[in-house]
């Protein structure tokens, strides 16, 4: 049986584990607080705390932690100023104590905000340079895994995050002149995110990079209007249409390679 460790078991991460634990995994989870910790383990699943700096790695017993055949690392990069520095000195210590692990392979979460919006469909072929911080952290990231020789890594690149309790309709209720009204959106469900993970698991589907997005990409306006409906919340007001920056996430490649078909295609059956 396979040792799954997941480094991160915030939003995503926890019902991740659990659902592996309930396929008969066995799976050891990572959280940075102490009171997260009791959570875990009434869950059936094997808690450590771990904390991860730019100078550190600090917690309990991190080469317990990585002796496993997997590991799954979902944390974001932190919101700072040096965010490239410090996301890249935080995943240099890791990798050091991968390589002193267990670990075969490695499922990095990874965002589609690494793709700037070039006003088209984008496939995992493309080629292009991160406009944000975090893009750019992600990517200088995602290469330092992947020229890794004593693991192999898959680098999952998840659309903006729904489902369950994130209630997009609060995001832009009440708010007036909003931008980019008539741009695609690109999000997936947490439903989704879960099964995917585990199909890359279950069908080794190693040394692969992946964009997962739901298929169907409504407007701005239409998404965030019905959101806030469905919630009773004032709706949000779009300034008139202009010069709409977007980008149009492709995730055929997954959906192929896996043979998947998402549970929720069409974001606004989510609302």
């Amino acid at each position: 049986m396979e040792t799954i460790s997941i480094l991160g078991c915030g939003w995503l991460g926890l019902p991740l584990a659990e659902h592996l634990f309930r396929e008969g995994l066995s799976v050891k989870g990572s959280v940075s607080h102490p009171q997260k910790v009791e959570l875990l383990r009434q869950k059936g699943i094997l808690p450590y705390e771990i904390q991860i700096t730019d100078t550190e790695i600090t917690g309990d017993d991190i080469p317990g932690f990585l002796a496993s055949d997997i590991l799954i690392i979902n944390f974001p990069p932190a919101r700072r100023e040096d965010i490239v520095t410090y996301h890249t000195a935080q995943m240099t210590l890791l990798i050091d104590a991968i390589k002193k692990s267990s670990v075969r392979y490695v499922l990095f979460v990874s965002s589609t905000s690494v793709y700037p919006e070039l006003n088209r469909e984008i496939t995992e072929a493309d080629q292009f340079e991160p406009s944000k911080g975090s893009g750019k952290a992600l990517i200088a990231v995602e290469q330092m895994l992947q020229s890794q020789t004593g693991f192999q890594t898959t680098i999952l690149r998840f659309a903006g995050l729904i489902g369950y309790d994130r209630q997009p309709g609060r995001f832009l209720a009440g708010k007036t002149n909003v931008e980019n009204g008539e741009s695609p959106i690109n999000v997936i469900h947490q439903d989704d995110c879960i099964a995917l993970i585990t199909e890359i698991i279950r069908q080794g589907a190693w040394n692969e990079v992946f964009n997962a997005c739901s298929d169907i990409h409504p407007t701005r306006k239409e998404f965030y209007t019905l959101a806030a409906e469905k919630i009773g919340l004032v709706l949000p007001d779009f300034a008139p249409s202009g010069s709409n920056q977007f980008k149009i996430i492709n995730s055929d490649k997954i959906k192929h390679r896996l043979g998947y078909s998402f549970k929720y295609p069409n974001p606004l059956e989510t609302l």
